[in-house]
């Protein structure tokens, strides 16, 4: 007799407050489980191992992370998502102090029911609008803070409001001077919305790697560009690592490849932002 296949209602979920249903499925391309909203797949937990990052930019935002300084960090995460770069850091980086923004309290508790935090793990959760909750942030945090992410989806659109130059020069407050801003950036055919970012974060932080699959850095399909920023020059020899961490093909781009990449795009402002760009339902089919 064949296995019986699993109903919708077999799973985890809850109901977001902006009417979005949050789901935890096992995932169907290995090991783990997947956050998925709506329908869309927005994080991907193993808790047998923390260290594995299953989604292409995430692997790429870790191997970034990878090349701070060794011992602890102080890190803020700008959604929650399934906690996963959290885990990662309070995994490889033991010791170290984090903090997180989440707008939607359901999916946190969702999650932390069904893919518990480890219990030594100095994960603080604050509850509320990403730019907002930047400043109610403890203000010993500001100048001391190592690595900042922001990876934040209504859906599966980055807010507008977390697109500008107000927003990143807030965030950038907090960093430390050697620092590092990691920002996930969702674009298609043209990257017209990612050269926007692009120019935006660097009139804040002058300093700007992109890391990218190929065909998405090519503008050729849709999908996830890596931007890290600093306000320090970023280590020459990150380059051949984080090209060797993969995953493959993979790009990374920096000084005058950033400057062909921006093409003369303007930085975004808080009177002209905009979503970023809807995907196409069926790229997670």
């Amino acid at each position: 007799m064949g296995r019986q296949r699993r109903k919708d209602t077999d799973f985890p979920q809850a109901r977001l407050a902006s009417g979005a249903n949050a789901e935890i499925r096992p995932s169907e391309f290995g090991s783990g489980s997947e956050v998925i909203i709506d329908g869309t797949p927005q994080s991907h937990v193993d808790l047998a191992d923390p260290a594995y990052l299953a989604f292409e930019y995430v692997a790429r935002m870790g191997a970034v992370i990878d090349q701070l300084p060794d011992g602890p960090v102080t890190a803020v995460h700008l959604g929650a998502g399934g906690l996963t770069l959290p885990r990662y850091i309070a995994h490889t980086r033991p010791g170290s102090r984090q903090q997180v923004v989440e707008l939607e309290q359901p999916l946190v508790d969702l999650v932390r029911e069904h893919l518990p935090l480890p219990r030594d793990a100095q994960i603080r959760v604050r509850f509320g609008d990403a730019r907002a909750g930047l400043a109610r942030l403890p203000a010993s945090l500001r100048g001391t803070v190592d690595l900042l992410v922001s990876d934040v989806y209504s859906g599966a659109q980055t807010p507008a409001h977390l697109t500008t130059t107000s927003f990143y020069r807030e965030a950038a407050a907090l960093l430390s001077p050697r620092g590092i801003l990691l920002v996930n950036v969702a674009d298609g055919s043209g990257l017209a919305f990612a050269r926007r970012q692009a120019a935006t974060i660097r009139e804040v932080l002058p300093h700007v790697a992109i890391l990218a699959e190929v065909q998405v850095l090519k503008g050729r399909r849709f999908g996830n560009l890596v931007f890290a920023a600093s306000a320090e020059p970023l280590p020459t020899d990150w380059l051949p690592r984080l090209m060797a961490a993969g995953p493959h093909p993979a790009k990374v781009a920096e000084g005058r490849e950033v400057d062909t990449f921006i093409a003369g795009a303007l930085p975004v402002a808080d009177d002209d932002a905009t979503d970023s760009p809807r995907p196409s339902s069926s790229l997670f089919s």
